[in-house]
């Protein structure tokens, strides 16, 4: 068994669109945890976004995760010191909280000495209820998932090397538990069709022709839907598309995730109230090292 090991794990986008729960995609913003086994009292603590607003024991996300896998791999764990440095938005549509609970699942892996597979999406994505901003995290580049009644799966697939992305942040936050509340019970079999053949073709244009991006990003299922939540969100939205730059909500919002030909907003939107970053697409995933006690790489 290792005693201390290195996370670091990168955000994500989900959706892209019209692939409700079904594609993600890794970005290049990283949260970095070093998980340390003690012996004594679990503590956490946290630098970055979320220090002082989010648990510092046992109810720490990271280590919720972490005893979860340790479970699923029967590793006996006593407590851990966790060191978080947080550089991804909490409850901005970045897959913070996947990222939390992929760090603890990929420590529970490293700490049993053993590599990660599939059962460690499965562990991941329960904690979700879906898997596509966990696989992302997992495995980078760009995720479909599915599941298969209580079984969890997903594949990556390799993105365009054309893909430049922005996203647009506001202050706001969002709550995915709140804006899948607004989401109708039923859709109309065109919006239904119409979601089906947008999905698919994200996933040609997302991989191998980004020229088809704005029609392919187009949404019937779930954005308008929760406009309520964040209509600031999908003015900026709206105002993208209308200027030719394929743009969606990135996952639960409030985040806007845009795909501009080069990299660059065209220089007559109105970013008003969002920082603008620049985040280029993360095609590697979680990434576990060694790490010293005192929280150092030991290579």
């Amino acid at each position: 068994m290792n005693t201390s090991v290195r996370v670091r794990v990168p955000a994500s986008t989900a959706n892209l669109g019209a692939g409700f729960d079904a594609l993600g995609m890794a970005l290049g913003l990283y949260d970095t945890v070093v998980v340390t086994v003690t012996g004594d009292e679990t503590r956490v603590e946290v630098t970055g976004e979320g220090a002082g607003g989010v648990p510092t024991d046992e109810k720490h996300l990271v280590v919720r995760a972490l005893r979860a896998g340790a479970d699923a791999l029967g590793l006996p764990l006593p407590g851990v010191f966790l060191r978080c440095h947080n550089a991804i938005p909490h409850a901005r549509g970045l897959g913070s909280s996947a990222a939390a609970i992929v760090a603890g699942v990929a420590a529970s892996y490293a700490l049993a000495g053993k590599d990660l597979d599939e059962h460690a999406l499965q562990v991941a994505a329960e904690f979700e209820g879906h898997a596509d901003n966990a696989a992302a995290s997992l495995y980078g580049g760009l995720v479909l998932a599915w599941s298969e009644g209580p079984r969890f799966r997903a594949v990556r697939l390799e993105p365009h090397s054309a893909l430049a992305p922005v996203v647009l942040v506001p202050d706001a936050e969002s709550a995915t538990s709140v804006t899948r509340g607004l989401l109708p019970g039923n859709v109309p079999h065109t919006d239904a069709a119409f979601t089906a053949g947008r999905c698919a073709l994200a996933v040609h244009a997302l991989t191998v022709e980004p020229g088809l991006l704005l029609p392919a990003t187009e949404d019937r299922l779930h954005q308008d839907y929760r406009e309520p939540a964040w209509p600031e969100t999908m003015r900026m939205v709206r105002e993208l598309r209308g200027n030719g730059v394929p743009a969606t909500v990135s996952g639960a919002g409030p985040t806007v995730f845009a795909l501009p030909p080069g990299g660059t907003l065209p220089s007559g939107v109105d970013t008003t109230g969002f920082a603008v970053r620049a985040l280029p697409v993360d095609r590697t995933g979680v990434v576990v090292e060694p790490a010293g006690l005192n929280g150092t790489n030991s290579r």
